[in-house]
C-alpha cells in the first residue's frame, strides 16, 4: 500500500513540475525581451523591421533606426492581428519632419501577426513587415 501511495506522490510532483516548466515557457513567450519582425517590404515602406517589447502589461511596437518613413501624404500605423482582423491606429509622421518611431497598442489589440504602414489618404499599403508567430 505504501509503494501505491509513493507512486501516487511522484506522479503528482511529475506533473506540478512539468506545469512549473510549461508555465515558464509561456512567460518567456511573453515577451521578456524583443521580438523582432522579418524586414518591411513593399511599395514605399522597404526597408527596417519592427521589434516588439511588453511594457507594463502592453505591447509596444518600435520602428529599427535604418526604417525609411513613406513620402506619401498621410502614413499611419496599422497592425493585423492572428485572425486578420486590422486595427488602424496613429499617424506615423508629426510635426516638424518627425514620426512615431514607437507605438503602445490599445488594449482592444490582444495580438499582432503584421505591421502595416498604412497611406490613409491613398488607402494603400506602403509595406508591412510579419513576425514569425503572433505577438501577445
Amino acid at each position: 500500500m505504501r509503494t501505491v501511495r509513493q507512486s501516487q506522490v511522484a506522479i503528482l510532483v511529475a506533473a506540478t513540475l512539468m506545469a512549473f516548466v510549461a508555465a515558464g515557457a509561456a512567460l518567456a513567450r511573453g515577451l521578456d525581451k524583443a521580438e523582432r519582425s522579418g524586414p518591411f517590404a513593399g511599395p514605399k515602406a522597404n526597408t527596417g523591421y519592427v521589434t516588439a517589447m511588453k511594457q507594463d502589461g502592453k505591447i509596444v511596437l518600435t520602428l529599427s533606426d535604418d526604417f525609411v518613413v513613406p513620402e506619401t501624404p498621410d502614413p499611419h500605423w496599422r497592425v493585423v492581428d492572428s485572425k486578420g482582423v486590422i486595427y488602424d491606429l496613429q499617424k506615423l509622421k508629426i510635426k516638424n519632419d518627425g514620426y512615431n518611431k514607437s507605438i503602445t497598442l490599445p488594449p482592444y489589440v490582444k495580438n499582432v501577426a503584421r505591421v502595416v504602414i498604412w497611406c490613409a489618404f491613398a488607402e494603400a499599403n506602403l509595406g508591412e513587415a510579419s513576425f514569425k508567430t503572433p505577438i501577445s
